[in-house]
């Protein structure tokens, strides 16, 4: 069972009009060069769903820098200048979500549930448009799962099956979108022999395919 991928393959899975999931909080544990293989492909119109916008130079930050995102899902993009603008000016759709609710939205896609209640967002402009259901004269919110065609993480090492461990707080929401989006990629710092069962973090049935960092290969 050999995923590997070459750097320079992996245009062959992205699509004008895709949704992509990229993994990372303030670009720990973003696959930056994952990104630069989109920024070259030149593909436009892309949805991605980050927990962030990035900086303008790093992470999801050089695609909507390339004008390459019509609609970003996210908990914040304040350390990116260029999103707010295009924001402002409505050239890109920004949908802002708090972290949590983000956070469990893909989840809920990975494990196959049709949606959860939450209370975040009750009587704000989060909730609107969303069914809103009373539990014991509690009002929670209705929030759907996200799914994506391509997922794109980071891992600190995997093994020739593709199981997956991550460093440190590197793992953040990449376990997370390994499981939710229809097809995964993960840019691996190294690829080892063996990985003890015990400690993969993203068992390899979440992921298709993996690039091996340069360096090591």
């Amino acid at each position: 069972m050999n995923k590997h991928l070459a750097l320079d393959n992996v245009s062959t899975h992205l699509f004008d009009g895709m949704t992509l999931m990229v993994g990372g909080f303030m670009c720990v544990g973003t696959p930056e060069a994952l990104i630069d293989e989109v920024v070259k492909s030149g593909v436009k119109n892309l949805t991605i769903i980050c927990n962030d916008a990035g900086f303008e130079s790093q992470g999801v930050g050089k695609l909507i820098k390339h004008n390459q995102v019509s609609h970003l899902i996210a908990s914040h993009i304040g350390l990116n200048p260029y999103a707010g603008k295009l924001m402002s000016q409505e050239k890109m759709q920004v949908t802002l979500v708090p972290q949590g609710t983000l956070a469990e939205q893909i989840r809920a896609k990975g494990h196959g549930l049709g949606g959860f209640l939450t209370p975040t967002g009750v009587g704000t402009i989060v909730e609107e448009g969303k069914d809103i259901i009373k539990i014991d004269h509690k009002a929670y919110l209705l929030e759907t799962p996200l799914s994506a065609d391509l997922a794109l993480i980071l891992a600190d090492k995997t093994d020739q099956y593709g199981n997956v461990v991550y460093a440190k707080t590197t793992r953040n929401f990449n376990p997370l979108m390994a499981m939710a989006a229809d097809k995964t990629i993960a840019y691996s710092r190294k690829v080892v022999d063996h990985i003890d069962p015990d400690n993969v973090m993203t068992p390899h049935i979440f992921v298709d395919y993996v690039c091996q960092e340069e360096s090591h290969e």
